[in-house]
């Protein structure tokens, strides 16, 4: 099974028609289809690390002010208790808690609803842990490799570029110079196979930090490439950068 990163961007991209969903449709389509789906979301950062656990998981709108069609939207696939039991169990010792109360958040709906609109395969939410460095989430996401080899889809769900005080919303096809040599950075070392530049991604750029001003869009990406096999292809079904300092890059790891 191939491993994805996707920029999600804006939630609103769950309703709507435009370069980046009609890409998260074709690649949906030429996936093979997932015994379940593992999801690492920028909008689950908290202190710890855990695992949903429930059999249905409630769709979570953890968003302000966008049209109430969003707010009706659900996303109604099954949970899985056996892939949260699996997942605490290869990351043992590390402390897991099973989680019964988050659900999927708009990091994993908006971008399921496309590659997946029928709701039918499991989902599992994994956490990232707020309190730790970027080693520690490539270092987990390699121990969570061997998934990929049952079957299940290692999903992280951010964006590389994600400044959202910067955004330009009267110029949507707009992109700062060191917004674009960022995402150009994070593709380079993607494609030479370069995981130490990537966990140092302050290190990418002079202007990392307005990149990347906190790390929780950025880090899901961790989780994708700490899977990677040797000689193992990387390609980028979206690229590029919206409203000046948004990417909307997306990875796979694998054949798509």
């Amino acid at each position: 099974m191939p491993a994805l990163f996707v920029g999600h961007g804006s939630p609103m991209n769950t309703l709507e028609d435009n370069r980046c969903t009609a890409a998260w449709r074709r690649l949906g389509q030429a996936l093979p289809r997932p015994s379940a789906i593992l999801v690492i979301s920028a909008h689950w950062y908290v202190p710890g690390t855990a695992v949903t656990a429930m059999e249905t998981p409630r769709t979570i709108h953890d968003f302000q002010g966008f049209p109430q069609a969003l707010f009706d939207f659900r996303y109604p696939a099954p949970g899985s208790p056996a892939l949260a039991e699996r997942v605490r169990q290869m990351l043992s010792p590390l402390a897991v808690t099973t989680d019964d109360a988050w659900g999927l958040d708009h990091g994993a709906w908006s971008v399921l609803a496309h590659l997946f609109p029928e709701a039918d395969v499991p989902v599992v939410q994994l956490s990232i842990d707020r309190r730790q460095p970027p080693p520690f989430h490539y270092e987990t996401g390699k121990r969570l490799a061997a998934l990929r080899d049952e079957g299940v889809l290692i999903l992280g769900s951010g964006n590389v570029v994600h400044n959202l005080g910067l955004l330009r919303w009267d110029a949507p096809d707009a992109a700062y110079d060191w917004a674009l040599r960022f995402e150009l950075a994070v593709k380079e070392r993607l494609l030479r196979r370069d995981p130490g530049g990537l966990v140092e991604w302050e290190k990418l750029d002079p202007q990392a930090r307005r990149a990347v001003p906190t790390p929780e869009h950025y880090l899901p990406l961790l989780y994708g490439i700490a899977t990677q096999k040797e000689g193992e292809a990387v390609s980028f079904p979206v690229e590029g950068i919206e409203m000046g300092s948004l990417s909307m890059l997306s990875v796979c790891i694998g054949a798509c």
